[in-house]
């Protein structure tokens, strides 16, 4: 554990990058070879458009990302924070446990619900909504403006949690390399997906979540650990030959798989999603 605290404290710029990119050809090069849907689409074009708002996000966050240095930092001098309520000599498995817990709840869960709950967080995060062709790609799929208020949940998570940079540094690493599994288009044996599900936010189940229509868009919000979802009662399955991509709002492929209209979406007439659709 010590090794991985004394990696994560002073992980290189070049290193975090690694895990974005390597995480995208791994679970790319996968698809490839047993996808979940035959899409029958321009999988370059369609990466192209995913990447084109991953590079967005990474140029929001890198001036932002001070927030995250200096709160860590505050709530370290001043041991603010749950992980510095907890008792001194706890073993550091478990500390870093807990906090990961913490930021996953905080930093991904929470903005997650409130950013289907809340019109104007939801006009933003419809982007993410719009890829028809969902696969590990649209991971990284979300508008400048969503990386935002993202960004900040993720600073109020730090200052909750208490955690120091390593930490958020390890739970950073680990939301990028999951997230992309869980968007990827990869078929997994049900029986073990059952039994990830339980503890990890799996494709099966995210793959509910990107369901064109309610309810299933309003379920299955967790991130990392899908305890979240079955302790608040937003967890939902739906079986994979069921599940139609996108979002009913935005289904012309003139619309969705197209930048330009994308960045504007957010500042256009609002969209009411129809209600109790199956």
């Amino acid at each position: 554990m010590e090794n991985i605290i004394s990696y994560f404290t002073s992980i290189p710029p070049a290193h975090r990058s690694a895990f974005l990119v390597n995480g995208i050809v791994f679970f790319w090069l996968i698809e490839n070879l047993k996808p979940l849907y035959q899409f029958g689409y321009n999988k370059f074009r369609h990466a192209g458009i995913n990447i084109f708002f991953t590079v967005t996000t990474i140029l929001v966050n890198f001036p932002l990302a001070f927030m995250l240095l200096r709160v860590s930092d505050w709530t370290q001098t001043h041991d603010f924070g749950i992980l510095n309520m907890l008792p001194a000599g706890m073993p550091l498995l478990l500390f870093a446990f807990i906090g990961l817990l913490v930021l996953d709840f905080v930093g991904a869960y929470t903005i997650h619900f409130l950013e289907h709950k809340v019109k104007w967080m939801w006009r933003f995060h419809i982007i993410h909504h719009t890829d028809t062709y969902v696969d590990t790609t649209t991971a990284n799929r979300h508008h400048p403006g969503e990386s935002v208020f993202r960004l900040v949940f993720t600073t109020l998570a730090v200052l909750v949690c208490g955690a120091p940079m390593w930490l958020v540094f390890l739970y950073q690493s680990l939301s990028v390399v999951l997230s992309q599994f869980n968007h990827a288009n990869i078929v997994m044996p049900a029986a073990l997906d059952r039994i990830l599900s339980y503890l990890i936010v799996t494709p099966q189940m995210h793959h509910v979540h990107h369901h064109y229509v309610l309810p299933h868009t309003d379920t299955n919000f967790g991130n990392i650990f899908s305890v979240w979802d079955r302790l608040f009662g937003t967890f939902s399955h739906l079986d994979a030959d069921k599940i139609v991509y996108g979002v009913d709002t935005v289904m012309d492929s003139a619309e969705n798989h197209d930048i330009r209209p994308l960045l504007k979406l957010p500042f256009g007439p609002y969209r009411i999603m129809p209600e109790n659709k199956i």
